[in-house]
């Protein structure tokens, strides 16, 4: 036998180890079927879309009731009702004709001529005062405001509430998940078995994108569904003013996710037990935990929210809020963007350097500083 031919028999009984794009692309897989398959995962992901659409529904159910009180008006009675858009006059010929309306509950209130009352008019009720009636024919003196706010504060807070809940939930639920099984892994030696095939750099970065990938999914469906029904329910007003800020937050959780679950597969690299997972990973829970709270506080604070909007940590629900409230200059977003992605690009190189150093270290807590060190 030539040598040649030994060599050519050598070379098909050992394959060639796979490339970096299909080892990513196998544990990237691995990851998306294992959470599609899992029931929690699906139950969680149909009570988060029902619960955005209950949200949608009920905002335009209460924020729709915009029916205005009906009153019979007799004769005279008309000037003092006509013009008043809070109000829709029913004409009637005499007062008994308005009492049947009153007690049929055709009409909330009938509007009398009154000459013995100061302003000519008397309001006439079945068994309460007809408060809403009254009000509506009241006249109030004109207000002006110096700073006027340019979005209903109610609203900003609700705003802020959604962006904040959904970058909370969706970073902490598949942050965990990304933890649990690097510790899951090490602490069975499955790991071991799995660097012999891909490497520690392909794993990390499969788990990575699998989960990413799923988390940019669940955003990127909230999101659609969200201005669906914005757009069904004929909430147009607030869906110009929300649109583009919810393209900006899908936009800016998509790499902020990266960054954070970088950081998460490198701290539960540092354990060999899931009882410990808890404690390496929280100051980046810390990282997810403090943006929330922040822009729920701190919503109409226009300095923290600048600040907030810098902060990588934080970029993702503080820029797409100034993007809504309007206090953000075309050009934030984007440079606030390079920032993200230059602070998410270090945060990966450092995490691969600690999950590629701690990953087959078992036992004892590895320090960070051994791990950087290698």
């Amino acid at each position: 036998m030539s040598t040649g031919q030994a060599q050519t028999r050598t070379d098909s009984a050992f394959p060639a180890a796979p490339r970096f794009i299909d080892s990513v692309g196998l544990v990237a897989g691995r990851e998306i079927s294992s959470r599609m398959r899992s029931k929690s995962f699906l139950i969680s992901t149909g009570i988060l879309m029902l619960a955005v659409l209950a949200s949608v529904v009920l905002g335009s159910v209460f924020g729709g009731q915009t029916d205005v009180p009906k009153v019979a008006v007799i004769g005279s009675a008309s000037s003092a009702v006509e013009g008043n858009a809070a109000l829709e006059p029913v004409g009637v010929t005499d007062q008994a004709e308005g009492e049947q309306l009153l007690r049929d509950g055709e009409v909330e209130a009938i509007v009398a001529p009154a000459a013995s009352d100061p302003l000519g008019i008397v309001v006439i009720g079945l068994d309460q005062a007809p408060n809403d009636v009254v009000q509506a024919m009241a006249v109030y003196p004109s207000v002006e405001l110096l700073e006027p706010a340019a979005v209903d504060p109610g609203l900003a807070y609700l705003v802020a509430f959604g962006f904040g809940i959904v970058f909370f939930m969706s970073a902490l639920t598949f942050g965990s998940t990304i933890a649990s099984s690097v510790v899951e892994e090490k602490q069975t030696r499955v790991v071991e078995i799995l660097l012999s095939t891909v490497s520690a750099r392909a794993l990390l970065t499969g788990k990575v994108v699998g989960n990413s990938v799923l988390a940019f999914g669940q955003i990127l469906a909230i999101a659609v569904l969200a201005l669906l029904g914005l757009m069904l329910t004929g909430q147009r007003v607030l869906l110009g003013g929300l649109g583009s800020s919810v393209v900006w937050f899908v936009v800016f959780f998509a790499i902020g996710f990266v960054m954070l679950a970088a950081l998460f597969a490198a701290a539960a690299a540092l354990v060999s037990r899931v009882e410990d997972v808890g404690t390496v990973t929280m100051p980046v829970m810390m990282l997810v935990m403090i943006p929330y709270f922040l822009v729920i506080f701190f919503n109409d604070n226009p300095t923290v929210l600048a600040i907030m909007s810098y902060v990588p940590f934080s970029a993702p629900v503080g820029m797409p809020m100034r993007v809504f409230l309007g206090t953000a200059e075309w050009w934030e977003p984007i440079l606030s963007l390079v920032i993200l992605i230059a602070t998410t690009a270090l945060a990966v190189l450092l995490g691969e350097r600690i999950y590629r150093n701690s990953l087959l270290k078992t036992g004892a807590r590895v320090k960070l500083g051994e791990a950087l060190r290698g």
